[in-house]
C-alpha cells in the first residue's frame, strides 16, 4: 500500500538545515575535520568484534525511513521479522536528523578512536565519503554480506569512495532531476529550459543541496560530475549565477518546494523523485523528469563506524536487507528507489503499480544516464560550496 505524502520526508529532514550547515563546513567550523590528529588507521584503531556472544546490533537511521505497520506504528515489520529469525535484538533509533548534525554528535569519539555506541550509521553519499576519508569506518566482510555481493545494482558499484565496495552499503538512492506541473506549465526535457525559458521566469526553484543542484549543471555542460576539474565547475557556477540575476529562480529549497509545486505557486523545479512520486499519487500532472543531459543519483549509506562491537551482526542486518522479498517490502514504504537487483519482481507480488514505477526501480536507459557525485577532499568542499553559497545567496 502506497505512502502518503509525509509532511516532511527523509531528503527534506536530509536538506532542512543545509544552508546554514553548509555554510559551517565553508566557515571553518569544520575545516578541521581533516586534520591529522583526527585521522584514524585501520592498524592504529582495532575493533573487537562481540557478535559471536552479545547478540544484539544498535541501528541509528533517519526517521521515515523503515516500514511501519499502519494499525500499529510501534511495529517495524521487515525489522520484527529479521529479530525473530535471527535472534539478534535490534536498537533502532531514529537520530540521523541532518549530516553536519550527526557528524557533530559523533566526531570527538570517532577522532580519538572510541565507541559511539552504534553498529550501524546511515548517512548520504558525501558524509560517508568524509567518515572514509577520516578512516573512522569498518571494513566489512564480503563473505558476511552475500546478498549485497550478488544483489547490488551495477550502478551503485565502484563508487569514487568506494571503489571496492566494502565500507558503505546502499539503503535507499534517489534523483535529483526536473520537476514540473503540467497543470500550469508545458513539458520540460532539459535543465537548460529550467533555466532560461521566458515563460517560466521567477516561477522556477533550485535545491539548496550543492551536489544535486551542480551535479544537474555540469551535466547540462556537457561535463561528467563524477569526475570534473575546477575550471568545469566554475561554468556551471556562472551558469547558475545567470539564472539567479536574470530572476529566472525564484529561490533555493530544500523539500519545502514540493507543496509549492503541487500547488502550483511554482512552476518548475530541480527536485527529489522520492517527494515528486508522492505528489503525482494526488496530482498525476506532477510529473518528475529525467534531463536529457543526465540526472543525479545518491544514496543513503550503512556504514560500520570505529570501535562498533557488533560488526557481524551488522553484516546480519546489511545481508538480510539486500533479500528481494525483504527489500520489496520495504521499498513499498519508503518510495525511494530500491538499490537491490530482483526486488522489482518481489514487488510485482505486493504492488504492481509501484513495481512499474522507474522512479522506484529504473530501468537500465535511465540509469545510464545517471551519476553519483564526485568524493570532495577537505579543501575542494570548502571551496565549492563556498562558491555555491555565494551564488544562492545563502
Amino acid at each position: 500500500m502506497r505512502s502518503p505524502l509525509r509532511p516532511l520526508s527523509r531528503r527534506g529532514l536530509l536538506t532542512g538545515t543545509l544552508g546554514s550547515a553548509a555554510m559551517l563546513a565553508v566557515g571553518g567550523s569544520l575545516a578541521g575535520c581533516g586534520t591529522k590528529g583526527a585521522q584514524q588507521t585501520e592498524a592504529g584503531c582495532v575493533s573487537e568484534d562481540l557478535s559471536g556472544t552479545e547478540k544484539k546490533v544498535a541501528f541509528s537511521n533517519w526517521p521515515q525511513y523503515m516500514d511501519v505497520d499502519e494499525k500499529d506504528e510501534s511495529k517495524r515489520p521487515t525489522l520484527d521479522a529479521f529479530i525473530a529469525k535471527n535472534g539478534i535484538e535490534v536498537t533502532y533509533t531514529e537520530d540521523v536528523n541532518d549530516n553536519n548534525e550527526f557528524f557533530g554528535k559523533v566526531q570527538n569519539q570517532l577522532a580519538g578512536c572510541q565507541s559511539t555506541g552504534r553498529d550501524i550509521m546511515v548517512l548520504t553519499d558525501w558524509m560517508a565519503a568524509r567518515m572514509i576519508r577520516l578512516g573512522w569506518v569498518q571494513k566489512l566482510d564480503k563473505s558476511k554480506i552475500p546478498n549485497v555481493e550478488a544483489n547490488l545494482l551495477a550502478s551503485l558499484r565502484g563508487r569514487s569512495f568506494d571503489k571496492d565496495n566494502q565500507l558503505a552499503v546502499p539503503w535507499q538512492s534517489g534523483l535529483a532531476g526536473i520537476a514540473y506541473n503540467g497543470n500550469v506549465t508545458k513539458e520540460l526535457r532539459t535543465v537548460d529550459e529550467l533555466l532560461t525559458r521566458p515563460d517560466l521566469k521567477g516561477k522556477v526553484t533550485a535545491l539548496s543541496e550543492m551536489r544535486d543542484t551542480m551535479g544537474l549543471l555540469l551535466q547540462s555542460n556537457g561535463h561528467d560530475p563524477s569526475n570534473f576539474t575546477a575550471a568545469q565547475f566554475d561554468d556551471a557556477v556562472n551558469k547558475l549565477k545567470k539564472a539567479v540575476d536574470s530572476g529566472q529562480i525564484r529561490k533555493f529549497t530544500g523539500n519545502d518546494y514540493a507543496p509549492d509545486l503541487a500547488k502550483g505557486d511554482i512552476a518548475a523545479c530541480i527536485g527529489w523523485s522520492g517527494d515528486v512520486i508522492q505528489l503525482g499519487f494526488e496530482d498525476e500532472k506532477v510529473k518528475f523528469v529525467v534531463p536529457e543531459s543526465g540526472v543525479m543519483l545518491w544514496s543513503d549509506n550503512m556504514l560500520v563506524p570505529n570501535k562498533a562491537t557488533h560488526k557481524g551482526n551488522a553484516e546480519q542486518v546489511m545481508n538480510y536487507y539486500y533479500d528481494p522479498a525483504v527489500a520489496a517490502q520495504l521499498a513499498a514504504y519508503v518510495n525511494y528507489i530500491c538499490p537491490v537487483q530482483g526486488a522489482q519482481a518481489e514487488m510485482e507480488k505486493i504492488d504492481p503499480e509501484l513495481a512499474a514505477n522507474p522512479l522506484i526501480f529504473p530501468d537500465e536507459a535511465m540509469l545510464s544516464k545517471s551519476k553519483v557525485f564526485m568524493a570532495l577532499d577537505e579543501k575542494q568542499e570548502r571551496e565549492y560550496e563556498g562558491k555555491f553559497q555565494q551564488v544562492i545567496g545563502a
